[in-house]
């Protein structure tokens, strides 16, 4: 299975207002696995890059001046995707929004959004009420995303890269099978539906905001059942 994890930098927000990509960078996965190959590529957006961008980015004018037009750099993008690689993003509605309006205004075919994988909408779904950013998930999984001093689209892409695996399953989640053959050559197979013991309990995935919110939710709470099950009991 091939996966492209990327990322674009833009001029703002929205292509109907003239935003236009400045940046893009993309990692490939084969089987949940880095194989090595990226794609970077900077691209003059045809305007000025405004100062919140700028904030963000770092990209000013002056660098963006000379780099090519995202019509010369198609070829190469979309080469370096393929045509079965599908594209994991973080956010993806947006980036995928700005790369078919860039496809758009070159009069080429647009991507379709089944091609996109949003880890935005994994994390919200496997941790619902927490934060969700990029940096959040970093903070979550113990990713050192200390070098982000600036949004970049290569180093976003390597940072999620690594969030996505967590989000997947972890890092050697393609060892389980090879772990579990090797407990049961040594303990015998297990009984259908007997879970066994983890020799090792899974350290806790909760930040310190998040247990300070449990407890400031259960603070307030009047007569809670368990209170009252503990009372009766």
């Amino acid at each position: 299975m091939r996966e492209i994890v990327m990322d674009t930098e833009t001029t703002g927000l929205d292509p109907a207002d003239g935003h236009r990509i400045v940046e893009i960078g993309a990692v490939e996965l084969l089987n949940h696995l880095p194989t090595g190959r990226v794609y970077h590529q900077y691209i003059n957006p045809e305007r000025s890059m405004p100062k919140e961008a700028f904030d963000v980015h770092g990209l000013g004018d002056d660098f963006l001046r000379d780099k090519p037009l995202f019509a010369d750099i198609i070829e190469d993008f979309l080469n370096f995707i393929g045509d079965d690689g599908q594209l994991v993003i973080h956010n993806a509605a947006f980036d995928m929004r700005m790369i078919n309006a860039e496809m758009e205004w070159a009069s080429r075919p647009t991507l379709p959004m089944s091609r996109s994988t949003d880890t935005l909408l994994i994390a919200r779904q496997k941790f619902p009420g927490a934060q969700a950013s990029l940096d959040a998930l970093c903070r979550r999984f113990n990713i050192d995303n200390s070098v982000r001093e600036k949004h970049g689209a290569l180093l976003d892409s390597e940072l999620l890269a690594e969030v996505y695996l967590e989000l997947m399953g972890g890092r050697q989640q393609g060892l389980t099978l090879e772990n579990h053959r090797s407990t049961q050559a040594e303990t015998g197979p297990t009984q259908a539906g007997q879970a066994q013991q983890r020799p090792n309990p899974l350290p806790s995935r909760l930040t310190d905001q998040e247990r300070e919110a449990h407890a400031n939710l259960l603070a307030e709470m009047k007569e809670p059942l368990w209170l009252k099950a503990a009372d009766t009991a």
